[in-house]
């Protein structure tokens, strides 16, 4: 599979995975907005896989690819972190620290498994 399609898919089913653990928490906030977490995680995933991707394909170095992937994602997370919940709060690690490790593991996943397109081989 080319590598910025494993990126995009990858990121949109990890991404969806990661807004679903939000459901761990217990909140009753959570449980109202987890079609809206959800959503959200999974174009974060699906971007940040697609970035991942395109990196994999420039590049041919897993670790920079990994390193690459969790960087895009946490700043992705950040973002997504910094906007206050309805009751005010931010809630930081609890987005960040998914959101890296789905980066990271996006980026592995492009540079070892996807393949080289025709077009970018030469």
């Amino acid at each position: 599979m080319n590598k910025i399609v494993l990126g995009l898919l990858l990121g949109l089913v990890l991404g969806a995975l990661d807004g679903l653990t939000s459901l761990a928490t217990g909140s009753e906030e959570v449980k109202k907005e987890i079609v809206t977490i959800v959503i959200g995680s999974s174009f974060k995933g699906l971007v940040a896989g697609a970035l991942a991707g395109w990196f994999a394909r420039k590049v041919d170095s897993v670790a920079l690819g990994v390193l690459f992937g969790f960087v895009v994602a946490l700043a992705f997370a950040y973002a997504i972190a910094s906007m206050p919940a309805v009751d005010g709060k931010h809630y930081y690690w609890q987005i960040m620290i998914p959101g890296s490790i789905v980066g990271a593991i996006v980026g592995f996943a492009t540079q070892k498994y996807g393949k080289r397109s025709a077009s970018s081989a030469r």
